[in-house]
């Protein structure tokens, strides 16, 4: 299998480079890509839903960014050790009405062996804003 740098185990510099490279792939906004990121066999819980597989993660991504417009996201480093890694996160986006929201969240990610994630836990929130207070342009 083809390795996906950096590899685990985590430096602050690497797990800074991963964190990063997730935050750039998510805000393309394409499925593909950004689930090549993840082990064929990823295990998800996001909110209260549970994915399983890398194919079940592109599903799910083509849904959330058919109802999440114009998604805009930042990730922030928040722990990590050997082989995992925590982030913190904010994004923003408007639904199909144009109604504005920012979401928050924490995400734990655990990575094999070629840096591949294989885990990805995330809780999130989500609060209703006006287009004037948003951050992310």
């Amino acid at each position: 299998m083809e390795k996906r740098f950096p590899l685990p185990p985590f430096t602050k510099e690497t797990a800074l480079q991963k964190v990063q490279a997730a935050e750039d792939a998510w805000n393309t906004r394409n499925p593909e890509k950004v689930s090549l990121a993840y082990t064929v066999n990823t295990e998800w819980r996001n909110r209260s839903e549970f994915i399983n597989g890398r194919e079940e993660v592109r599903r799910f991504l083509e849904r959330k960014w058919e109802k999440e417009l114009d998604y805009k996201l930042k990730k922030e480093l928040w722990a990590f050790t050997d082989n995992r890694i925590a982030v913190r996160f904010e994004y923003e986006w408007h639904d199909a009405s144009g109604q504005w929201y920012r979401s928050y969240g924490n995400e734990n990610w655990e990575f094999d062996a070629n840096g591949y994630m294989e885990k990805r836990y995330a809780s999130i929130n989500d609060i209703s804003i006006k287009e004037e207070d948003r951050k992310f342009r």
